[in-house]
């Protein structure tokens, strides 16, 4: 059984999730030319216009209408300005589950945008469209992705060793592949049971200098 996603929109208090259009090419790719981003995720380096406009163009149109997946674009409420992108991918249609991931670009770290975007993303998977699980894996050392988990309610599965490899860039600007460990996150619809309430407890979402 497959289905596809909708073509939608997510407003959260300060942000706006939507399709991604030919006017974020240049903030798309000044944010995925950084060096976390380079680090924790599996984007070419140096990621060009090209790229971006590759990715809006044709890469995120085919994974929603294959069902595969969602690519949607992180705005700033206010100021409409991209802070990072939410990607749905490895959708089970069956099974009712997909794999979450979440880019904030360098500007708007530190702000909460990652666990707000994750969270209304889930909330919308969970309940409007009757998912049953989704699945976050975050690299071992990669803390900041590892908050955002646990912040939106996240419980963690245990670890899938030697099954990722991240990035480290060398003064000359050449990039070296190291073997780590997946950490699996899974979240259930019984998990945002009280998120809600428990994040405003904390002081909303700006509690963690999230990088993606």
């Amino acid at each position: 059984m497959t289905g596809t996603f909708p073509n939608i929109s997510i407003s959260t208090e300060r942000l706006v999730l939507r399709p991604f259009d030919e006017d974020d090419v240049p903030a798309l790719a000044e944010m995925m030319n950084d060096e976390q981003v380079g680090a924790w995720t599996g984007v070419p380096q140096p990621f060009t216009g090209t790229d971006a406009r590759r990715w809006i163009a044709e890469d995120a149109p085919a994974a929603r209408a294959t069902g595969r997946g969602l690519d949607l674009a992180v705005t700033e409420f206010l100021t409409q300005r991209l802070v990072g992108t939410v990607q749905l991918t490895r959708t089970n249609w069956r099974i009712r589950s997909a794999e979450l991931s979440y880019v904030i670009a360098p500007w708007a770290r530190g702000e909460g945008y990652a666990s707000e975007a994750a969270l209304a993303t889930s909330q919308w998977l969970l309940r409007d469209q009757k998912f049953e699980r989704i699945e976050i894996r975050t690299a071992a050392d990669n803390t900041a992705a590892q908050q955002v988990a646990q912040k939106i309610g996240c419980i963690s599965e245990g670890v899938l060793r030697n099954a990722c490899i991240v990035r480290h860039r060398a003064e000359d600007g050449t990039w070296t592949d190291v073997r780590t460990d997946f950490i699996v996150w899974s979240l259930l619809p019984e998990d945002l049971e009280g998120t809600d309430e428990e994040l405003a407890d904390t002081g909303g979402f700006a509690a963690y200098s999230d990088w993606n």
